[in-house]
């Protein structure tokens, strides 16, 4: 009578066995499948934020391809176009992920963005006015304060620089944007007060340093900011400084100005030397 019950209790052990193996796999390729899926989100957005752009291309370009259903892969490519200054490829393919199933109003800000890089401002105009109102993001309103420039409305740039500036905590980009815009109109003081602004957040910007320089220059004031500059950064704003001075008809101040940038550079600044060289010649001969 033992053997039976013995025989039994292994036939039961084994279907036992086999089924906790059965358990163990699934439970093995269920974490698996967790492991790759973690994984390929590090690798997109290691993808995204750093690597060469092209490769980033490259990459979601394959892997959306494969995966035809991913709008996330698509959103990539996107991305990915537009650090890789491929901007009408990019809207394409903004445009083929807002008018999905899947497609968002973010979507939507962000084909209206890749148009503007473009150079297609009547279609990223008509893209923005398809978002509801309701839809308030600092991306939105950035896009609608640029179009409003580019429209010369003055009064609405301004309420959507105001409104951006509100939305974001890292607001140095945006001032600099509305101090260019103020600049472009020619209110120059405004301008200075923005850039001044936009560098108390981010005092690493050269190219809101170069704003600012201009800015005061176009109230005759040539003396450089008090912001944080390198030697080499402090020649190339006198150099900027220069040629405003001359184009204002300030040439003995020009002159000056690019003497000391020429002194100031830590290497040769072959440009500021040869507008130097070419200003002394024009002196001597007038």
């Amino acid at each position: 009578m033992r053997q039976p019950i013995l025989i039994t209790l292994c036939i039961a052990g084994a279907f036992g066995l086999s089924a906790c193996a059965g358990s163990k796999d699934a439970e093995v390729k269920r974490a698996l499948k967790s492991v790759n899926v973690i994984d390929e989100s590090n690798l997109n957005e290691l993808m995204l934020n750093s690597g060469d752009p092209d490769e980033a291309v490259a990459y979601f370009a394959r892997t959306s391809e494969e995966h035809p259903e991913r709008m996330d892969l698509r959103r990539g490519l996107a991305q990915s176009l537009v650090r890789a200054r491929k901007p009408r490829q990019a809207a394409e393919v903004w445009r083929s992920v807002a008018e999905s199933a899947e497609g968002t109003n973010d979507d939507r800000v962000m084909l209206a963005d890749a148009l503007i890089r473009a150079n297609e401002w009547a279609e990223a105009e008509a893209e923005l006015n398809k978002i509801p109102p309701t839809h308030e993001t600092f991306d939105r309103y950035r896009l609608e304060a640029m179009i409003a420039d580019a429209n010369k409305k003055w009064k609405k740039a301004d309420a959507f620089y105001e409104i951006a500036f509100g939305l974001t905590t890292k607001p140095a980009s945006i001032l600099n944007n509305w101090g260019y815009s103020k600049l472009t109109r020619g209110d120059f003081a405004a301008a200075e007060k923005l850039f001044a602004e936009a560098l108390a957040y981010d005092s690493s910007s050269f190219t809101t340093k170069n704003n600012l320089v201009l800015a005061r220059a176009g109230q005759r004031n040539y003396a450089m900011p008090i912001v944080p500059m390198s030697q080499a950064e402090r020649a190339q704003l006198l150099y900027t400084a220069a040629l405003s001075a001359i184009k204002q008809g300030d040439v003995t101040i020009g002159k000056s100005l690019l003497e000391d940038a020429v002194d100031t550079s830590p290497q040769y600044f072959e440009q500021a030397a040869r507008a130097l060289e070419a200003l002394e010649a024009n002196v001597s001969k007038g």
